[in-house]
């Protein structure tokens, strides 16, 4: 998904909501975003609340949830009845798996090299129903959207995508894919935990049966929290849990004892058992209003102009990166020549810039803290350790070469 064009001018950096030391450049928020000093605060502000319980009334287990749910639904462009609130990307695929009419000799397409979380649950649901799931394997062009439409027969039940990945950042039209999957009556569920709150998506132009995000990473929350988007046609299926909280009249807490099989309405019944997280829930709002103030598209474009940066140097230096049509713009892949150290991860470290490495690829993730001083920093210890090497000539490089290989979580 593109950027849209009309946006607000690229945001100034934004270091100061952040307590990123001026000494650490800190470009690794696909593994796990720094918290905003607000979120911090209000985080130490509600131990100490949950530390005095008489402060804590029945009503704020609703009151707080129906905010989130507003919060996030209004970033998604969702109805917030159509969220639940989880406590992780995997709860909320696992939630999708047994919620989608999947039988014997079914098919679900995965990506190859796609991170766990959305392979385990269909793993485990294919081996009960008989089903099978199949790879999609990585594009020589980086054209992941080709690659999974091309994959869909008549067998094909669910396709298990991310809006971009989470190893390179190559992103999937996951729009077209939506409407493909709706005229040949597919389910569609999406990872987007590498992708809500950096990149614009939209549940009306998408329309997925399912979407889940963690909101650790790039909705710059606490971790073990997160948000389930299930389309209606989806919110009749038995969910994981059966959550008192979700069950209709529950705010009541003198007749919690008069049992009712009726459930809450939208996805509500969907969310997790303690889903009122005292401590997490209310950093998370905050995080979610903060990136509402700034606006999913600014902070698209002013990270996209970031790795744009970056990409165009490192690939000056022999380096490969997705072609910047076919790379989301908060997240990018280098894959390192031939012949780089094998110590640059460590001499980064040393030097305390973070990024993550999967094998012989770079994973730069920056967020607004980043500074043009962090990326001259960066940019010049990879140009240090790479200057005057080349590939080998047993392996030359391409520009077709597929990306960045998956090795390790993050």
């Amino acid at each position: 998904m593109q950027v849209e064009e009309d946006v607000p001018d690229i945001l100034p950096t934004q270091r100061h909501l952040f307590e990123v030391p001026d000494g650490v450049c800190y470009l690794n928020c696909a593994f796990m975003s720094p918290l905003l000093r607000s979120v911090r605060e209000i985080g130490q502000a509600a131990v100490q609340r949950k530390s005095e319980p008489w402060r804590i009334k029945p009503a704020d287990f609703f009151t707080e949830t129906e905010i989130a749910r507003a919060r996030f639904a209004a970033l998604i462009a969702a109805d917030p009845d159509d969220v639940a609130l989880v406590p992780s990307t995997t709860y909320g695929i696992s939630t999708a798996a047994r919620a989608l009419p999947v039988g014997p000799q079914d098919t679900i397409l995965v990506l190859a090299g796609e991170f766990p979380s959305n392979y385990y649950p269909w793993a485990r649901l294919a081996e009960e129903v008989g089903a099978r799931v199949r790879m999609v394997e990585r594009p020589a062009d980086h054209d992941w959207t080709s690659a999974v439409l091309e994959q869909i027969d008549p067998a094909v039940r669910v396709i298990a995508v991310p809006p971009c990945r989470w190893d390179d950042g190559a992103i999937l039209d996951v729009a077209s894919i939506g409407r493909t999957c709706r005229r040949r009556e597919i389910a569609l569920v999406l990872d987007a935990t590498q992708s809500v709150g950096a990149l614009p998506l939209s549940m009306r132009e998408i329309d997925p049966d399912f979407l889940v995000a963690a909101t650790y990473k790039w909705l710059l929350g606490p971790y073990s929290y997160g948000f389930l988007y299930a389309a209606k046609r989806r919110q009749q299926a038995r969910p994981l849990e059966e959550v008192w909280f979700s069950r209709e009249g529950a705010s009541d807490f003198r007749r919690l004892a008069e049992y009712t099989a009726t459930y809450q309405g939208g996805a509500r019944r969907f969310d997790t058992g303690e889903r009122n997280n005292p401590i997490l829930l209310p950093m998370t709002i905050r995080a979610l209003d903060q990136i509402a103030a700034w606006g999913v598209p600014a902070v698209a474009r002013t990270l996209g102009r970031i790795t744009a940066t970056a990409a165009k140097r490192l690939a000056a230096l022999g380096c490969q990166v997705v072609p910047a049509a076919r790379r989301a713009p908060h997240l990018l892949g280098v894959q390192l020549p031939s012949g780089a150290p094998p110590d640059l991860l460590e001499a980064l470290a040393s030097r305390q810039i973070h990024v993550s490495m999967r094998g012989r690829c770079l994973r730069i993730a920056p967020h607004l803290h980043v500074t043009a001083q962090d990326m001259e920093r960066f940019l010049t210890v990879i140009e240090e350790h790479l200057h005057g090497r080349k590939p080998r000539a047993d392996r030359p490089h391409t520009a077709e070469e597929p990306g960045c290989p998956s090795i390790s979580p993050g």
